[in-house]
């Protein structure tokens, strides 16, 4: 199945820079896995927030589930998540 998946992050102002930093880093690192296993099959970012908008594929809504909530930045995110259909006008099925 593929999923919509809108993430933003609030880190806590007060979070101390060397704990913000080591946050981000391991949020990239485990970023890329989730890319290189194909889970994240497309991915925005979207300027001026913390946040992102991607595709992600999982075999249904409790391993997508696993897969966010495997980010080190979990704790602190709002996600917004929409299941997708194919569509019959899409220019890929033809």
């Amino acid at each position: 199945m593929r999923f919509l998946v809108h993430l933003e992050t609030g880190l806590p102002p007060d979070m101390p820079d060397q704990e913000r930093s080591a946050l981000l880093d391991a949020e990239r690192t485990r970023g890329a896995e989730l890319v290189r296993d194909g889970t994240i099959e497309h991915l925005w970012r979207l300027p001026g927030r913390l946040a992102n908008v991607g595709v992600w594929r999982a075999p249904g809504p409790d391993e997508l589930h696993t897969a966010i909530s495997s980010l080190p930045l979990w704790r602190w995110m709002t996600v917004r998540v929409e299941p997708l259909a194919t569509h019959p006008l899409d220019p890929s099925r033809t």
